[in-house]
């Protein structure tokens, strides 16, 4: 992908955003908790998404896609699938079909593309092996092919080390199939789960950090949900507004979950004008996001990193922008993504001319004034996104770009409908 910097501001509203990730796995994976067909709306139509719907039918379920609306008819029972289980790039979807697989009584098979499979998966098999469950995998059982024969696990009370709604969701999963659980970590990671399980009819009380979760005694509500557009694919545009001087947008239809918005609050506070605009919510609050652009300054981010973890190389490229030196810290996370995002988001910045720094667990960064460079996203799809976006400023030659489309097929459509001119 070549992309040309742009000299006039950025004036847009923009609607057709992809469709939540998060919610999109989720409400396809969770269709198998009812016996009752589940209707969504707005699904995400990228790689990922509908590698996990295609999983879905691989273990029973019959698919109707209406354009308009998807409709999932939940098998009686999850079947033993005669095929590999391929997740494609998605971590989510390996991670979160683990757990509900692992209590399943059958034979699984999840595999990936070259760089999931490089991915570790150990944090979300070991606590579900100590309970019962029996998968293993390459690497010793940490990576991807893995192998899980399903059991009915024990009752368990687990402490999360870190906080991560992958592992929650699969843990979740796994006790409401077996005898259930007590789940709790140290920081809110996103709760999508908890409020769909919740919407869904499942016994499961939450108290702050802590969940308890009862077994299905029988099969949940079906879902009937219309998905909001993503706040981490819209973020992108965020920064192009306040990058780009006198720009401004408006970002509709976002889900404005507290646990997905903080890179916006970031924004705001290293100086742009950030509002939200909340129209509507079922299952989630969902709004207008409204950016315009202020000069930046730099900001230091230690908290809530969960909240910010997909948004973290895109805030980079704001850093980069910013007066000042910024630093993000205590994400050390970002190592062990489709990419180093550390290691790959400094290298590409110092390319550029801008001076940045890794650290163990985050990076530094002073902004300055980026010059044009090739960037390797080392197929990982937000580092593509975040130099494309860089890029309005000085041009950028992106390499792997193909890889956009595992989450964001129709990024660079709207880049071209916001005046950037862009050569695939």
């Amino acid at each position: 992908m070549k992309i040309k910097a742009i000299n006039e501001p950025i004036k847009a509203e923009i609607s057709n955003i992809a469709s939540d990730k998060s919610i999109s796995h989720r409400s396809a994976i969770f269709s198998l908790l009812s016996d009752k067909p589940s209707r969504v709306r707005n699904y995400l139509r990228a790689e990922d998404t509908l590698n996990t719907l295609k999983i879905v039918q691989n273990l029973g379920a019959d698919v109707i896609d209406n354009g308009d609306e998807i409709l999932i008819m939940p098998p009686n029972k999850i079947t033993e699938p005669k095929v590999v289980l391929e997740c494609g790039n998605s971590g989510t979807a390996m991670r979160i079909f683990m757990g509900l697989l692992a209590a399943q009584d059958g034979f699984f098979v999840l595999s990936g593309d070259e760089y999931l499979n490089k991915r570790p998966m150990a944090r979300v098999a070991k606590p579900l092996i100590e309970v019962g469950a029996k998968i293993d995998g390459t690497s010793k059982g940490d990576k991807a092919p893995l192998c899980i024969r399903g059991a009915k696990l024990k009752y368990f009370s687990y402490q999360s080390p870190i906080a991560s709604a992958q592992i929650k969701t699969a843990l979740l999963l796994a006790a409401l199939y077996s005898n259930g659980c007590e789940y709790s970590e140290n920081e809110l990671s996103r709760d999508h789960t908890e409020r769909m399980l919740g919407g869904m009819g499942a016994d499961i009380k939450i108290d702050n950090l802590n969940i308890k979760l009862n077994p299905m005694t029988k099969p949940l509500n079906p879902l009937n949900i219309d998905v909001p557009n993503d706040p981490s694919s819209a973020f992108f545009y965020a920064v192009a507004a306040t990058i780009i001087p006198c720009s401004h947008i408006v970002l509709k239809n976002i889900l404005l979950n507290k646990t997905r918005i903080e890179a916006y609050n970031v924004l705001a506070k290293m100086g742009a004008i950030v509002k939200f605009h909340k129209n509507s919510e079922k299952y989630e609050d969902i709004g207008d996001i409204e950016i315009a652009y202020s000069p930046l300054k730099a900001v230091e981010v230690s908290e809530n990193i969960s909240w910010l973890i997909d948004e973290a190389p895109a805030l980079a490229i704001a850093f980069a922008s910013a007066s000042g030196t910024s630093k993000l810290i205590n994400a050390k996370e970002l190592r062990v993504k489709e990419c180093d995002r550390v290691a790959v988001t400094v290298a590409g910045l110092k390319k550029c001319g801008i001076e940045a720094k890794e650290l163990e667990d985050g990076f530094v960064i002073t902004g300055g004034n980026p010059t044009s460079a090739i960037i390797d996203s080392h197929g990982d799809h937000r580092i593509a996104m975040s130099f494309a976006v860089l890029g309005l400023r000085c041009g950028m030659i992106v390499e792997k770009s193909e890889f956009i489309a595992t989450s964001f097929p129709n990024f660079t459509q709207i880049l071209r409908k916001i005046g950037v001119s862009v050569e695939d």
